[in-house]
């Protein structure tokens, strides 16, 4: 493996001597570094690939319409267009709901769960 890392690193030398990165884009700016420690090591590329492809999960995409929709129907004014915009978020979010492999009454206690550790744990001391 040695051998191979050696004849790009020289590979890449040549190229800097000849000139080929000088007018590359982002020359001279810092690299800008993402933390992906959360995602699994073995779906890291393809997570990256998609990103730069600018493709969502049907997930992300559908919470992204949930909250854009909540924002909308805090701010109408008319009932009747809240009424029906409602209704459409209550769909969103039961089609969010559907996609689940987890039910999403179980999801609800992750929010509870740290709190109700800490009252025990200051219970114990």
């Amino acid at each position: 493996m040695e051998f191979f890392q050696r004849i790009a690193e020289n590979r890449i030398l040549e190229a800097i001597d000849s000139g080929l990165f000088d007018n590359l884009r982002g020359r001279g700016k810092p690299l800008k570094f993402e933390d992906d420690s959360h995602i699994p090591p073995e779906l890291r590329m393809a997570y990256k690939i998609l990103k730069n492809a600018d493709c969502l999960p049907p997930e992300v995409h559908l919470r992204k319409e949930i909250v854009q929709l909540q924002d909308l129907v805090a701010s109408l004014p008319d009932e009747a267009e809240k009424l029906k915009q409602m209704r459409r978020l209550n769909f969103l979010v039961m089609k969010l709901n559907m996609t689940r492999t987890v039910s999403p009454q179980l999801l609800e206690h992750d929010l509870y769960t740290p709190k109700v550790l800490e009252r025990l744990e200051t219970r114990r001391g």
